[in-house]
C-alpha cells in the first residue's frame, strides 16, 4: 500500500472526526462535541497542537497524529510529544501508522526538539510491535491525578 502523509486540511474534519473518535473509543475515553470542536479549531489554527494524516493511494484518510512541543527543564530544546496516534482498523499493517511516527520525527527535527515520545496502554500490543521497531521502551511509569 502506497502511503502519503501531510498535514490535516479543513475538508478533512468529517474523516478526521471518524478516526478521532476511534481513537477515543479505543481508549475508552469519552469526550464531548464541544471539546472535539475545540480541538479542531486547535488544529487548524496549528499554532500549539499540530495534526498530520495518511492518506490511501485513493487520497482517503486513513490515520491520523496529533502532536505538540512543549519545553522541557532538562534539554535546552524542546521534546515533540506524540499524543494521539490511530489508523483505520481497516488499514492497519499497511504502514499508515509507520509513516505518521516518521512524519512526526521528520517534523520534530526541523524543529529542532531533542526527541519524540508517546505513551500506550500496556494491552495495546499490536501498536507496541510497531513502537518497538520505531521507538525506544523506557522504563518511565506514569502517575496522574484528574482535576
Amino acid at each position: 500500500m502506497t502511503i502519503t502523509v501531510r498535514p490535516l486540511e479543513e475538508n478533512d474534519y468529517d474523516r478526521w472526526e471518524i478516526l478521532w473518535h476511534g481513537y477515543l473509543t479505543f481508549y475508552e475515553h469519552p469526550v464531548t462535541d464541544e471539546q472535539t470542536r475545540q480541538l479542531w479549531d486547535r488544529l487548524m489554527a496549528g499554532e500549539e497542537l499540530f495534526c498530520l494524516v495518511a492518506c490511501n493511494e485513493a487520497g482517503k484518510v486513513i490515520g491520523i497524529v496529533q502532536y505538540l512541543f512543549q519545553p522541557t527543564t532538562w534539554t535546552v530544546r524542546d521534546k515533540c510529544y506524540l499524543q494521539d496516534l490511530f489508523v483505520d482498523p481497516d488499514a492497519r499493517i499497511g504502514g499508515a501508522g509507520r509513516a505518521l511516527i516518521e512524519a512526526v520525527y521528520e517534523k520534530a527535527r526541523a524543529a529542532d526538539a531533542s526527541e519524540v515520545y508517546w505513551n500506550t496502554q500496556q494491552f495495546n500490543s499490536i501498536a507496541r510491535v510497531l513502537y518497538d521497531r520505531v521507538g525506544e521502551l523506557t522504563p518511565f511509569i506514569k502517575y496522574r491525578k484528574m482535576l
